[in-house]
């Protein structure tokens, strides 16, 4: 089951709302009808990155448009969210492939399916260390220890890292502090 996108947004320091799109945008909405001129910073908390939303028009144009698009129609399987792209083998891997019951595309499918299922904790906290840092990056890069604790998060040092964060700014060093939990820090 795949887990519900969220986003965090920030004026500076100071963390404005935190949830799905549309509960998220709500009161980012409001700050800007009520000055235009804020910078808002959203990040979506499973990657880390930062997004942009056009914060024109109405609070419901704003949300139909954050939101994924319908699907469209044509060939493939787009009810299942089949997406077609492109990747590179090796004429070996091709012939093993060709070889396999239900084709390639099958093929692929269960062997990525098999490895999302050997280490999923150690997967989810990689992925989740790498949110934190990018998020550390573009919120934290000025602030005083955060190169070393930078390092002390790829490092899982937990007591380094609270001991090297304790000075930050409350809205910031929470968040953080909430994002190590899923990082298995």
């Amino acid at each position: 089951m795949l887990e519900e996108q969220t986003y965090t947004a920030f004026v500076g320091e100071t963390l404005i709302a935190s949830g799905p799109v549309d509960t998220m945008l709500a009161p980012v909405k409001a700050g800007f009808d009520h000055n235009p001129s804020l910078l808002f910073l959203i990040f979506e908390d499973q990657t880390g990155r930062q997004v942009d939303f056009d914060l024109r028009g109405s609070l419901n144009e704003v949300v139909a448009r954050a939101l994924p698009a319908a699907p469209r129609s044509g060939p493939g399987r787009p009810k299942l969210g089949v997406v077609s792209r492109e990747i590179s083998l090796l004429p070996r891997h091709w012939e093993w492939l060709e070889q396999q019951p239900s084709g390639a595309s099958a093929a692929i499918r269960r062997l990525v399916d098999q490895a999302r299922k050997r280490e999923p904790t150690e997967q989810r906290a990689r992925l989740a260390t790498e949110a934190l840092g990018r998020f550390l990056s573009a919120m934290a890069g000025n602030l005083p220890g955060y190169e070393e604790a930078s390092r002390a998060l790829y490092a899982a040092n937990r007591p380094l890292f609270e001991d090297l964060i304790r000075d930050w700014p409350h809205d910031i060093r929470a968040y953080i502090q909430r994002r190590a939990e899923d990082a298995g820090l």
